[in-house]
């Protein structure tokens, strides 16, 4: 039996355009993404530090469109008021205050998709 580091291994989270949904990514978190073909789905991959980490990408397929359904958390580099600011200039919307966890803190958002997404910065 093999031993499971992370109970979550991959996330996937759907958009309809996938330069204009890089786009969104990339200036909420202020990281560049990667383009890699994967099966005969093209991807750009929200960066990681190794081939253990936990991670995910974006990819072109049917959105939520709503605001429902699972929300990936993703990690911001810096403060979230400055998280916060970056959601809403690129197009996004910002749908709850901070919330304080004993790791950090966290927002919910709204992706230009409608798909649900938290951005959540360490303690």
């Amino acid at each position: 039996m093999t031993k499971n580091v992370n109970a979550v291994v991959w996330a996937e989270i759907p958009v309809s355009n996938l330069a204009k949904g890089r786009a969104f990514y990339e200036a909420i978190l202020q990281v560049e993404m990667l383009t890699e073909q994967m099966g005969p789905m093209e991807t750009a991959v929200f960066p990681y530090d190794s081939d253990v980490a936990v991670s995910g990408h974006i990819y072109e397929g049917p959105t939520a469109g709503d605001g429902r359904g699972p929300a990936v958390s993703l990690m911001v580099k810096d403060d979230l008021p400055a998280a916060m600011a970056r959601v809403t200039k690129a197009g996004g919307q910002v749908i709850s205050e901070a919330i304080k966890i004993p790791a950090g803190e966290f927002f919910y958002v709204i992706d230009p998709d409608g798909n649900r997404i938290s951005l959540f910065a360490q303690a």
